[in-house]
């Protein structure tokens, strides 16, 4: 068979011996189609026949990342036939067969290459369904495994198609590294930063972080080399370069997060001139709550043993221990807090007085409340409207600076009342 496939071909080169290049084209064209027929095979019949195959053992999720891969390497079939076959395409230059075998094997390295990126981005994909992912994640050192896998394949096409070795070339390369450091220090630096991120975990994917530098406050989606993606909570995406979160500061809530409790730290500004001594009628309206039933008949008890004691050197009024309607008031509010049941009981909890202030006398409230925004925020609302609301039955106001809507209210019911007397 293979005797009378060689006689054949001598045949026809000399049927078409007047013509100088038609046997020469005539072999490139056939080269071209078999070059074209083993690509279609591999693709259409062998790589769906491997698509079934693995269809059985894994899911589309699984496939789809392997079969680019197997994809991107059925590419070499077609260049290793051309690379072989134009050595036997006669008359053909050998600079131009050497041209042709080194854009093949150019073609080659790059395919592999490409094919070796989809292998890691298919690492990377089964490596994120871990339950500690989130953690460590490793995208960024497999960016870094590209890039090196990209400069070596650059490398080797520039030595394929300038016909020269790799090995003088590196040497040669070896000049220029100031040069490449210099272009490449935000890679290196990047590098760096996010063997410490993922080293110390100081910042994972799904954590809150806040970075007013770089106008970031959000949720971190991705963790790549040279950029953190944070969806911020407007939905604006903000990417903050890798190194910032090394040598700038930020907010990581995750902590919060974790504890179960956000920290509700907010203080009610009292008006200093309505803080009084409660008397008698005030202590009997007071005794109407229930949350102080217990603090007032101890409280009463304590000051009166003492103001006992007292009397007998000093019987003054002045120099008796009296309640006040601020402290029966402070231990209300934290009564109140200690009963809600949004309030974390099991995480600290103060209600303090600040020092006084131009506006002010500040009463802090100090606790924690559910973590989920929106419940946080209904919790430390609903805990200051009843405080505000409830004030007055302590006899106590809130300070607030006036405008002059008040005086032009006056002003104008005067004008009015002179109006009005005039007339008379």
């Amino acid at each position: 068979m293979a005797v009378m496939g060689i006689r054949w071909l001598q045949q026809l080169e000399q049927a078409l011996a007047p013509y100088p290049y038609a046997y020469p084209a005539l072999v490139l064209v056939a080269l071209v189609l078999v070059a074209w027929l083993a690509n279609f095979v591999t693709k259409r019949i062998l790589l769906r026949s491997l698509r079934k195959v693995i269809a059985r053992f894994a899911s589309d999720r699984d496939n789809k990342p392997s079969l680019r891969v197997i994809s991107r390497l059925a590419n070499i079939v077609p260049s290793v036939v051309l690379a072989r076959g134009v050595e036997i395409v006669p008359e053909l230059p050998p600079k131009l067969v050497g041209g042709l075998q080194a854009l093949c094997h150019a073609w080659t390295v790059l395919t592999i290459a490409l094919a070796i990126s989809h292998a890691l981005d298919a690492f990377n994909s089964f490596y994120e369904r871990r339950a500690d992912a989130r953690n460590k994640p490793i995208k960024g050192y497999l960016q870094v495994v590209k890039i090196v896998v990209y400069i070596i394949a650059g490398l080797s096409i520039v030595a394929a198609l300038f016909g020269v070795k790799i090995g003088p070339l590196v040497t040669g390369l070896g000049a220029a590294t100031a040069v490449l450091m210099l272009i490449f220090q935000d890679t290196i630096l990047s590098l760096v930063a996010s063997v410490q991120i993922s080293g110390d975990g100081r910042v994972r994917i799904g954590d809150w972080i806040e970075m007013p530098s770089q106008n970031a406050d959000g949720d971190v989606t991705d963790i790549a080399l040279h950029t953190v993606t944070v969806r911020n909570f407007d939905n604006t995406i903000t990417t903050i370069p890798t190194k910032k979160l090394v040598t700038e500061s930020f907010r990581n809530w995750r902590g919060m997060q974790e504890s179960g409790g956000r920290r509700i730290k907010r203080s009610i500004f009292l008006d200093q001139h309505s803080v009084h001594f409660l008397d008698a009628k005030g202590l009997d309206r007071l005794g109407q709550f229930g949350l102080l039933d217990d603090y007032l008949a101890a409280k009463q008890e304590e000051l009166g043993q003492w103001n006992q004691r007292v009397a007998a050197d000093h019987p003054e009024p002045v120099n008796a221990r009296r309640m006040t309607n601020l402290g029966t008031f402070r231990v209300y509010v934290e009564r109140y807090l200690r009963s809600h049941p949004d309030i974390k009981q099991d995480m600290t909890l103060l209600v303090r007085q600040l020092a006084p202030t131009p506006q002010g006398l500040p009463l802090e409230i100090y606790c924690f409340a559910p973590t989920a925004w929106a419940h946080y925020e209904t919790t430390q609302s609903d805990v200051f409207d009843h405080l505000l609301a409830i004030l007055h039955e302590f006899g106590l106001r809130v300070f607030q600076e006036s405008s002059d809507a008040m005086l032009m209210t006056l002003r104008d019911q005067r004008a009015s009342e002179a109006e009005a007397s005039s007339q008379a």
